[in-house]
């Protein structure tokens, strides 16, 4: 049995600059962390040979080719395991929430299957593999920051030259400074989920056509993301919250689907007490709301509840993902 540990991750700043129809003309920038909420991966090597699959759906076939589950089906084949092999995936958070479950799937189950196979892969290597198999061989319309948020966890950097490669590295936060974020960085759950790939394809094609109004706010989004960053590492963070205000506006512009009536009444209803900006998880349209808020938490949480949001504790994971449990048969 091998069970590999991956975490989910929450956008800073600079959010859809790692789109392939962004970056290749204008390079991106990413500033994420990782969170310590988990999607857990449990590879073994059942008696029959038979392959078996099991998430929200239990999967039994004979053949690789022939499973559902488009991650796992492509990681089998990638990694030339034909049969015998039982995959089992657990996550503290729904998928289509925004904070990067297909990923996080596919990091932990290439990191599981290396482990099989008694492979070494390090985190670069981890993420790039699985950007080949989600956006080459899948066709996903995303970006790269989700993969390697996956791999490598913590407070990291993602610089994204226009011929897609991908420089990684760690922003220079104090652990007060991480503290405070952690504090005052409130997630809601929103209890809706969406097709981030919709509003994903939608956002590209504008791009793509250089329709003004879509590139001139991604560009400001990216801009916003550098000064997010700069406000992290100088300890300035009053600021992250306004400039998660000016994001919030930026972003509306990028897509009809990116808030609703309902989320705009809650988001003037947080700012009008105490939050001082705001964004939503992902491309948007569900998942988890994000406030800054600095004093009166408590009364703050009563609030989102009381106007039908779930309050989500959480830390930050500072290890990307790693092999948790690694008892491998002979027979592996």
């Amino acid at each position: 049995m091998i069970i590999t540990r991956t975490p989910f991750r929450v956008t800073l700043g600079g959010g859809g600059t790692d789109l392939s129809s962004y970056y290749s003309k204008y390079g991106g920038f990413i500033f994420a962390a990782g969170i310590a909420k988990y999607m857990y991966i449990d590879v073994n090597q059942p008696f029959d040979g038979l392959v078996r699959i099991k998430y929200s759906r239990s999967e039994t076939v004979k053949e690789v080719e022939d499973i559902d589950h488009d991650i796992a089906r492509e990681a089998l084949k990638m990694m030339g395991i034909e049969q015998g092999i039982e995959v089992v995936s657990i996550a503290d958070i729904p998928a289509g929430t925004g904070l990067g479950s297909s990923s996080c799937y596919t990091v932990g189950i290439l990191n599981a299957l290396h482990t099989f196979k008694h492979d070494h892969i390090n985190q670069y290597d981890l993420a790039e593999e699985a950007c080949k198999l989600e956006i080459d061989i899948l066709g996903a319309p995303i970006g790269k920051q989700d993969q390697y948020m996956a791999a490598f966890g913590g407070f990291t950097i993602l610089e994204i030259s226009k011929d897609g490669v991908v420089k990684v590295r760690n922003a220079r936060i104090s652990e007060d400074s991480v503290d405070e974020l952690n504090r005052n960085m409130l997630m809601f759950y929103t209890h809706t989920s969406h097709r981030s790939s919709d509003i994903l394809e939608g956002q590209s094609r504008g791009i793509e056509k250089n329709e003004k109004k879509i590139v001139d706010s991604m560009h400001r989004i990216k801009e916003i993301g550098y000064q997010i960053l700069e406000a992290v590492e100088s300890s300035n963070l009053s600021r992250v919250g306004t400039l998660f205000d000016e994001h919030w506006e930026q972003k509306k512009k990028l897509s009809t689907r990116m808030t609703n009536p309902r989320f705009d009444e809650i988001y003037n209803l947080a700012r009008e007490n105490g939050a001082l900006g705001g964004k939503i998880s992902g491309a948007g349209g569900g998942g988890f709301f994000v406030f800054y808020v600095e004093k009166d938490h408590r009364k703050f949480k009563d609030l989102m509840k009381e106007s039908g949001l779930r309050p989500m504790r959480y830390r930050f994971d500072f290890e990307g993902s790693k092999v948790l449990v690694n008892f491998r048969d002979a027979s592996f």
